[in-house]
């Protein structure tokens, strides 16, 4: 047997087509942000939205921020085509040389910055959360927390090397799976070991370390059985390693903008309100469960086809799967966006709200910058599905460029809504969220123009169709929503089921009313079955 059959025989999973594995990424994913709701449910009971609550996720959002680099962002984005290019060209000998050879490169840096920030934990704190300054106390727990965090970001890059190791050999359910245990051990921190601490927060902290490690060590049993398990070498001047590196130095610009934006936002929030950090972070995860879910979903799937399409010279496929993943993220980002922008004081209240950790401002608070969040729901969703056209081609430096610009005017629009030349207007915190939405849209649509320029995409002339359909969908969804929310009690007044029943049922039955316009409309899902799918409509 050949080395080149070797690969294939070694390295093919099962074969679902593009809708497939999207659905069962998306399932598992599912599952993590389940238990990433109910984590962040605790997080609002134990610790709230005080200062050592805006401590905490900053100490958190800091490796979590690295990690889109190292980890799913940059890294995978230069990764995923070159180790599609050795399995082409090279067979399952070049492909365990080179992903030894990444494995030590990315290891060695990796520990590298570990050890330097655990030194420098001050000076961390001081440039993404500079409004601390004046807390010497909020500024020490700050400091203390990023020391026993930051390491996470040594295992969770190494979990990403895995998870993208096991995606270019079509292994999506483990990579999916994976992060549901980030969750479990903070859920666990939170109810077990927090009534242990003087300060609650601090066990949140050592179980984001620890969940680091039992991520990576979750998945190397799984590439131990596909025979690609890495033995780490430190080699910077094999060719592999090169081409990532500089494909990987732009992209951390170019995958990575909204999380820059997001650490931007969180320095001018340093300055803003106690709360402000913690009424950021409750609105952003509840808008990034759609984008977790769907449409990393997609965009996962998508980069090793379109990078194989791309290899094989198959323009028609390339454009074919664009087609569908466009087509499948917008049928779940505008019900997404639009519902969110509807229901986000009552969803915030059904999780959060406690009356004393947190209460009804921080509902009030968290709900402006949801439905600031929400609106730019569209844009984060097709920004995932887009890039990867720029990705699989190896073209690094049109979303990079694209990526400095959205995220100069990101930062342009932050000073005008948030620090105002006057004092008669400011949006506060959540100006942030929709300086951030701005920026996603220009961001998408410079890569969408991008695309049709270098006619490697072309949207298929049945697109109308689908965009009647959602239109008149979401607007009888919408109507459903609101005429729901003047029936509704005081949800205050409520125990958490019975919030969770009101708001699960009002949002059971707008998404019937969706579902059902757009079987009217004749959308089928049999139609999202194949790359082809957007031809079909």
């Amino acid at each position: 047997m050949t080395d080149n059959n070797t690969n294939k025989d070694e390295g093919s999973g099962p074969r679902r087509g593009l809708l497939g594995s999207s659905v069962m990424v998306g399932t598992m994913t599912m599952l993590s942000r389940v238990l990433g709701l109910i984590r962040d449910v605790v997080f609002a009971r134990v610790i709230g939205a005080d200062g050592f609550a805006d401590a905490f996720f900053v100490a958190f959002k800091i490796p979590n921020f690295l990690r889109r680099l190292f980890a799913e962002g940059a890294f995978s984005q230069a990764f995923v085509p070159v180790l599609a290019e050795y399995r082409e060209n090279g067979g399952t000998a070049a492909v365990r040389e080179l992903t030894d050879r990444v494995a030590g490169a990315l290891g060695s840096v990796l520990i590298f910055l570990s050890v330097l920030a655990v030194v420098g934990a001050p000076v961390l704190t001081a440039v993404f959360a500079p409004g601390f300054w004046n807390d010497p106390v909020k500024f020490q727990a700050a400091s203390d927390m990023i020391r026993i965090t930051f390491p996470y970001l040594l295992f969770i890059s190494l979990t990403g090397l895995a998870a993208g190791i096991l995606n270019s050999f079509d292994r999506f359910a483990v990579p999916a799976f994976t992060p549901v245990w980030l969750n479990v051990c903070l859920i666990g921190a939170a109810l077990v070991a927090a009534p242990g601490f003087e300060r609650p927060v601090y066990a949140l902290a050592w179980g984001v370390l620890a969940a680091g490690i039992i991520q990576l060590l979750f998945q190397l049993p799984f590439l131990a059985k596909i025979h690609q398990l890495p033995h780490p070498r430190l080699d910077w001047q094999h060719s592999g390693v090169r081409k990532i590196l500089k494909l990987m130095a732009p992209a951390i610009f170019g995958v990575s903008v909204s999380q820059i934006n997001l650490l931007f936002d969180t320095v001018i929030a340093s300055f803003l309100p106690t709360g402000s950090v913690s009424w950021l972070y409750y609105s952003d995860r509840l808008a990034e469960l759609p984008l977790g879910v769907f449409g990393v979903a997609a965009a996962t799937v998508i980069l090793p086809s379109l990078s194989r399409q791309h290899i094989a010279r198959s323009p028609a496929e390339f454009n074919a799967t664009l087609n569908w993943a466009m087509g499948f993220v917008l049928l779940i980002a505008v019900p997404a966006s639009v519902a969110l922008a509807i229901i986000a004081e009552p969803l915030l209240t059904a999780l959060f709200y406690d009356g004393v950790a947190f209460t009804q401002r921080d509902v009030a608070m968290s709900a402006w910058s949801l439905r600031a969040y929400a609106l730019g729901v569209i844009a984060f969703m097709l920004i995932k599905v887009l890039a990867p056209g720029y990705y699989a081609r190896q073209d690094i430096r049109t979303p990079v460029r694209i990526g400095v610009i959205a995220m100069v005017v990101n930062m342009v629009l932050n000073i005008a809504f948030v620090l105002p030349l006057h004092h008669y207007f400011s949006l506060g915190h959540s100006g942030l969220a929709l300086a951030t939405t701005v920026a996603a849209f220009l961001n998408a649509s410079l890569l969408y123009r991008g695309l049709r320029r270098s006619q490697v995409f072309s949207p298929d002339h049945r697109w109308p169709k689908l965009f009647r359909g959602l239109a008149f969908a979401n607007v009888a969804m919408a109507g459903l929503l609101v005429m729901g929310l003047h029936q509704l009690p005081s949800l205050f007044t409520l125990s958490i089921v019975g919030r969770l029943v009101i708001i699960i049922g009002l949002c059971l039955a707008g998404l019937g009313v969706y579902l059902a316009v757009l079987f009217l409309f004749g959308l089928r899902i049999k139609d999202f079955r194949q790359t082809t799918a957007v031809q079909k409509l």
